[in-house]
Formats: C-alpha cells, sequence, structure tokens
C-alpha cells in the first residue's frame, strides 16, 4: 500500500514541494477516519483522499493556497460537515495541512519509512508554527484513532482522562463561524495540541512535559505470509497491493518471483520456509499456496500449531481440506484450530477459477479476517 506519506516524499523530490493534508480528529460521522492523509502537488494533483466531498475540496484549495505561499507554518481547519459543509455525515474534522520542500526532503523520506514499519510518530510544534516529527517506539504505537476510547501506554488516572475529555468537547461545541478557517500561528499552539494530542490520538498520550503528541500514520499494515509464488500467489500480491497488508512472500524455487514486486510486499527464497513461521510475529496471517502439497501440509500444520496466528488459509478443495485434516487430527492438532482453517480460500459464492478472480475474493477474505483480528485486540495485529 503506497502511503500518503511515501507520496509526499516523491513528490517533494520530484517537483520541489508539496503538501500534506491530513484528518486530525473527527466527531460523530465523518467520510474518512483520524490518519487519513493525502499528499498534494504544487499543480493541485493529489494522492490519497480524506474522503471526497466538500470537505476535501476546501481542503484542497487550502493546500494550494498553502502551496504558492511557500513553506510556511501548519494550517489547521475545524469544520462542521452539516452546518459548514452541507454533508450529510453530522460529524466534525478537524484537517491539518503542511507543506514542505526541499529542506524537509530527510523528514518526509523518515516519515515514508514511519509508516513501512508501522510506526506512530512522535510529533511537536516548533516556535515557527511547524510540526517536528521523529519515529515513535513500538512500545507506543497506536492503532487508528478516535475521539474517544484509544489505549495508549503510561494510561493517566480517571479523573485527568475525564478533565482531558471534558476540556476537548468543550471546544468541539464551542460557536464558530459558519465557513472553515485556517487558525493563525499565535493561538496555534493550544489549538493544535487539543486536536492532535488530545483528541486525534488519545489524549493520555499527550505529553504535558514537553508538549509532544503521539501523530497515527494511518492504520497499521497487517503482516502476511505468503507462501508460493504460482499464478495465484502473484494475483494475489497485485491485489493486496493497495490494501493494509505488509507482504512477506516466500518461496524456495529459483526465479519464482517476477522481477518487480509491489511497494508492500518483500519476497524472500529461502529453502527453510518453516522457518517462517516459527519467527513470525504474534498476529501475523498465513496463506499456503505452495507447488506441492506435502509442503502444504507441513507449513498448514506449523501454522495452526500456534495459536496466536488468527488467519491460517490454504489453498485447495474440500476434497484436500478433509484428507488434511485427517492429517492434522493424527499428529494432534485441536478441533479448534483445525476448525479455524480457512479452506476453500476466498470468499463463498464466487465460483472463478482465473487467478485474478481467486485473489480478489481471497482479498476481501483477508479484509475481514482483518476486521475482526483490530476488534479482537485494542492494538491490532503485530506486524
Amino acid at each position: 500500500m503506497t502511503s500518503a506519506y511515501a507520496r509526499l516524499a516523491d513528490l517533494v523530490a520530484a517537483h520541489g514541494a508539496a503538501a500534506l493534508v491530513r484528518v486530525a480528529a473527527v466527531q460523530g460521522s465523518a467520510p474518512r477516519e483520524a490518519g487519513a492523509a493525502m499528499a498534494v502537488r504544487p499543480d493541485g494533483a493529489f494522492h490519497g483522499t480524506i474522503g471526497g466531498g466538500e470537505l476535501e475540496w476546501r481542503a484542497l484549495a487550502q493546500a494550494r493556497a498553502a502551496l504558492a505561499a511557500g513553506r510556511g507554518p501548519l494550517r489547521r481547519l475545524d469544520m462542521a460537515l452539516g452546518p459548514d459543509l452541507g454533508q450529510c455525515c453530522g460529524g466534525r474534522a478537524v484537517v491539518t495541512i503542511e507543506t514542505f520542500d526541499a529542506r524537509d526532503l530527510e523528514e518526509v523520506r523518515m516519515m515514508a519509512q514511519a509508516v513501512v514499519e508501522g510506526l506512530a510518530l512522535t510529533a511537536r510544534l516548533t516556535a515557527d508554527g511547524r510540526v517536528a516529527r521523529t519515529p515513535a517506539t513500538r512500545a507506543t504505537e497506536f492503532p487508528s484513532p478516535s475521539w474517544r476510547g484509544v489505549r495508549g501506554v503510561g494510561l493517566r488516572a480517571g479523573l485527568d482522562r475525564r478533565r482531558e475529555e471534558d476540556a476537548a468537547d468543550a471546544a468541539l461545541h464551542a460557536p464558530r463561524d459558519s465557513s472553515a478557517r485556517s487558525t493563525p500561528p499565535a493561538p496555534l499552539r493550544e489549538n493544535l495540541l487539543l486536536g492532535e494530542g488530545r483528541a486525534a490520538i488519545g489524549r493520555a498520550s499527550f505529553r504535558e512535559t514537553d508538549g509532544s503528541w503521539l501523530e497515527s500514520t494511518g492504520p497499521r499494515p497487517t503482516t502476511l505470509l505468503l507462501f508460493g509464488a504460482g499464478h495465484v500467489g502473484r494475483a494475489l500480491v497485485l491485489a493486496l497491493a493497495p490494501l493494509p497488508f505488509r507482504v512477506r512472500w516466500i518461496d524456495g524455487r529459483t526465479d519464482a518471483f517476477p522481477a518487480h514486486v509491489p511497494a508492500n510486499a518483500s519476497a524472500l527464497h529461502t529453502d527453510e520456509p518453516g522457518r517462517e513461521i516459527a519467527d513470525a510475529a504474534h498476529g501475523a496471517f498465513v496463506l499456503v499456496m505452495t507447488h506441492s502439497h506435502p509442503l502444504d501440509l507441513a507449513l498448514t500444520a506449523a501454522a495452526l500449531g500456534r495459536d496466536d496466528l488468527p488467519f491460517v488459509g490454504l489453498i485447495g478443495s474440500a476434497t484436500k481440506r478433509a484428507r488434511f485434516e485427517k492429517r492434522f487430527r493424527e499428529i494432534g492438532l485441536s478441533e479448534a484450530r483445525i476448525a479455524a482453517l480457512a479452506c476453500p480460500i476466498g470468499l463463498p459464492g464466487i465460483r472463478g477459477k482465473e487467478p485474478a478472480i481467486i485473489a480478489a475474493a481471497t482479498a476481501a477474505q483477508l479484509l475481514q479476517a482483518r476486521e475482526r483480528a483490530l476488534q479482537a485486540s485494542p492494538t491490532g495485529p503485530d506486524a
């Protein structure tokens, strides 16, 4: 998945400047979640979306104006989607707009790498009204942020948290002009820290001591161990390219992989594929589709033997599943883990056998499994 942060770095390198438009916080119903972002070129072309409609149109206009004015302080738009924009969502969104030029290329590349690694960013406002960022540690990662219920490290006492929530809610419901506006640099610090640090990514993550906050870079990608680089494997890697997965693509055959793979996939040639399952992070997904039935059996059994891998899929028919189930019982796998196996793969009701069709059905199935994993864990699958 090519993130807006990655495209931002590309645009700055290619065009000398670019803007980052980011949903800093939402309340109620909104087109996109906090953390959604888009990168904007000086000529107005853009990558990504914050939900379309009037909200996005106004944010793009502000981004173009900011780029025309040159590298400057962060701008902030706080819009009630119904009264201000005429959108039927009914919620409120805080959108920030930042401009970057060649002086920031190293920083934006660091931001892009943080997305690849599934890390949040530690951010703080500088004296000139810009945002300075460094990668956060894995201990401070956050899932997709929201106004309430975000869990983080170092949670404060309930009373302090309630005071912060009350302050944020009071700010959200304060009277405001009917049109979106950009906050001038002088009062920006208080407004930004309320919108970003306390509301957008969890009030407990806001550090009173140094004024920094954690910034989500969007949904964390789910790691998928994909065994097999045949026709379906190749089609699936392409189908997953724009989706929130980080694919570790594994095959033992020489020249099994294509010359080019998507940015969110890494190809690994190995004669010991079982080690990949043994070393897989908690929460990783596993999908087996090799050229060898004995290898399929061994890899699937190893994956089912770990109860911390929430999705294990195996390409094949119902007959193949029945044969494998018999072997799984013989080696002592639990009935619960056997039942959890996804085989045949893909959403039911899609009968096409072409690789692209199988890949599309399987990508949708993986997205469903990812949603279940995110709901089951406060931090989602490990990456």
